[in-house]
C-alpha cells in the first residue's frame, strides 16, 4: 500500500512539476518555429523561384509561357512537398521518436508497396514525359481522355483540366493516352451560310468576299483574310456557301460566331434571302369546293 501512495505521489509530482511543463512548453514551441520556419521557405522559394522564371524569360534562352506557368507550378509544389516532408520529420523528432529506424521502416514498407503501386508509378513515369515533351501545359485548351477544358495544373501524378461550365476533372497522368491541343497553332473558323434557290448566287457570293475583306481590319484574331471556299452542298431548300478563316489560337469560337452575324447583316442590306423553313397549307375540302361548279355544268 506504501508503495502505491509512493508512486502516486511521484506521478503527482512529476505532472504537476516544472520539469514537464518546461518539456512540454519548450517542445511546442519548437513546433511552432519549425512551421513558420517552413511557411517563410515556401514563400520565398516561391519568390526567388518566380524570380528566375521572369530574369529567364528577360534572357537569351527564353521559353514559352505556357511552359513557364506549367514548370514554375511544378517547381513550387515539389518545394512544397519536400519543406513539408522535413518539418513532418523534425516535428517527430521534437517528441524523441527514433526517426531513423522510423524511416528504414517506412523504406521496407515502401519497397513492398511499390510493387503493388504499378499504377502510381505509370502516372509519375507519364506526367514527367508530358513536361518533358511540352504536350501540353497550364492554360492550353485541350481534350483528353473524353475531357475538354482548360489545363489548371499539370502535377507529377495528376493533372487538372477546368471546363467551360466551372467543373474541374482530376486525370491520372497514366490515363492521358491521347491528347488533342488546341492552343498550339492557329485554329481555323469554318461557317456554313445558306442562301436560298430564288436568289443569284455569283452575286451572293461577290457580296460575301467584298465582305471578307474587310473583316480582318475590324477583328485583329483574324491571322489573313477569310476564304471564301464556294458552295459547299446543295440542300433541300437552301444552297451551302463554305467560309474557312485561319485566327489566332483558341479563337474560332469567337469568330465563327462574329462572321455569322456580319454575313447576316450584310446580306439583310444587300436584300438577299437566306432561306427559312415554309409551311404549305393543302385543305381537301376547299379542292372539293372548287371543283363542284365544273361537275353541275358538265
Amino acid at each position: 500500500m506504501e508503495d502505491a501512495l509512493t508512486k502516486w505521489d511521484e506521478a503527482v509530482d512529476y505532472v504537476t512539476g516544472p520539469e514537464l511543463w518546461f518539456a512540454v512548453g519548450h517542445g511546442t514551441l519548437k513546433i511552432i518555429l519549425i512551421l513558420i520556419i517552413s511557411y517563410l521557405i515556401i514563400k520565398v522559394g516561391q519568390r526567388l523561384i518566380s524570380q528566375f522564371f521572369l530574369r529567364r524569360r528577360e534572357g537569351p534562352f527564353s521559353i514559352t509561357e505556357r511552359r513557364e506557368a506549367t514548370l514554375k507550378k511544378l517547381i513550387i509544389n515539389a518545394l512544397t512537398y519536400v519543406v513539408y516532408f522535413t518539418a513532418f520529420i523534425m516535428i517527430l523528432e521534437t517528441f524523441t521518436l527514433d526517426i531513423g529506424a522510423l524511416l528504414a521502416g517506412a523504406g521496407i514498407a515502401g519497397l513492398a508497396i511499390g510493387f503493388g503501386a504499378q499504377n502510381l508509378v505509370r502516372d509519375i513515369i507519364s506526367g514527367f514525359f508530358i513536361i518533358f515533351e511540352d504536350q501540353f501545359s497550364v492554360g492550353d485548351y485541350i481534350h483528353a481522355s473524353g475531357v475538354e477544358g482548360i489545363v489548371e495544373e499539370v502535377g507529377i501524378r495528376t493533372c487538372k483540366i477546368k471546363g467551360f461550365t466551372g467543373e474541374v476533372h482530376i486525370l491520372p497522368n497514366g490515363n492521358v493516352t491521347q491528347v488533342t491541343n488546341y492552343s498550339i497553332y492557329n485554329s481555323y473558323a469554318i461557317v456554313d451560310v445558306s442562301i436560298a434557290y430564288e436568289e443569284n448566287i455569283e452575286r451572293a457570293e461577290h457580296v460575301i468576299a467584298e465582305l471578307l475583306e474587310e473583316l480582318p481590319e475590324i477583328y485583329p484574331e483574324m491571322v489573313a483574310v477569310p476564304e471564301l471556299l464556294g458552295v459547299q452542298n446543295l440542300g433541300a431548300s437552301d444552297v451551302v456557301i463554305r467560309i474557312m478563316a485561319e485566327v489566332e489560337p483558341m479563337e474560332h469560337f469567337y469568330i465563327s460566331r462574329v462572321i455569322r452575324k456580319e454575313v447576316k447583316t450584310r446580306l439583310d442590306m444587300e436584300g438577299i434571302e437566306i432561306p427559312f423553313p415554309r409551311l404549305v397549307m393543302y385543305s381537301r375540302h376547299d379542292q372539293e369546293t372548287a371543283q363542284e361548279p365544273s361537275k353541275t355544268g358538265g
